[in-house]
């Protein structure tokens, strides 16, 4: 009998659309997980301690922290308040901040993306930069949104990666480009992260958990976009699928021994 494919918990944005609030995902997350890491995506809604985390996880084999426009609160990090009229998303930190501990220390896969990658250094005790391209001497992050998506999510710069790290030995180079599409980006570093690359201003583009029993990364930017048109993207979901399929068949083994 053909192994089922392992279940990827997605936690969802909320957003009012229309008249109605809405638990949502972008489908370029989803169609990544299924294409990609031939993985079955679950839709997380963000009800924060009302899921009870911990029979979440029992039922999932990975965790994906997908990108969103909405900003992570700056009282998450002792952070100066936000500009009038930034987004936030309560609902979403309440359930990712206390999940990515949670998520790490049941083994499970976790991969982590954009406003994800902020989340992961904010539950590791780290702070955020707001917006990074006022800050002196870092370059510009954000992107243009008056272009179409394809010139968007364009190559935009390119990261130094860690010699002899997870992405460097994924990529097999130590130079790639990649997209660039936030406006938050690390200030103080997470405790207990180990930084995987980073921009040539010095800005922190991706990093693991160190004491993760497995796959824990969290990138900066946007691999899920076209993912099989970037070959380190591919590389990416893949080794996540993997990582989710060795838990699965982990938690099947456990559960034939009872």
């Amino acid at each position: 009998m053909r192994a089922r494919k392992p279940i990827i918990g997605v936690p969802a944005d909320r957003r009012l659309l229309g008249s109605h609030w809405f638990h949502c995902v972008g489908e370029k997350y989803l169609k990544a997980l299924a294409e990609a890491a031939d993985a079955l995506p679950l839709i997380v809604p963000a009800f924060g301690e009302q899921l009870e985390f911990e029979v979440l996880l029992e039922r999932c084999d990975g965790v994906l922290l997908t990108g969103s426009p909405s900003n992570v609160e700056p009282h998450h990090y002792d952070g100066p308040a936000s500009a009038p009229g930034t987004w936030h998303d309560p609902e979403r930190d309440a359930t990712t901040l206390p999940l990515i501990p949670r998520t790490v220390a049941a083994g499970l896969p976790l991969l982590a993306i954009c406003r994800g990658f902020q989340e992961l250094n904010v539950a590791y005790g780290g702070t955020l930069h707001q917006k990074l391209h006022e800050v002196p001497g870092l370059l510009m992050h954000k992107e243009d949104a008056t272009q179409p998506l394809e010139a968007q999510y364009a190559p935009a710069h390119d990261v130094e990666l860690t010699p002899g790290g997870v992405l460097a030995r994924l990529a097999g180079r130590n130079r790639i480009q990649v997209n660039s599409l936030h406006s938050q980006g690390v200030d103080r570093l997470g405790t207990g992260l180990v930084i995987e690359a980073r921009a040539p201003d010095g800005v922190v583009e991706a990093v693991r958990v160190a004491n993760a029993g497995g796959f824990a990364l969290a990138v900066q930017w946007h691999p899920e976009w076209q993912v099989h048109a970037n070959e380190l993207s591919t590389a990416l979901f893949a080794a996540f699928g993997a990582a989710a399929r060795a838990h699965a068949r982990g938690a099947a083994a456990a559960n034939d021994d009872r």
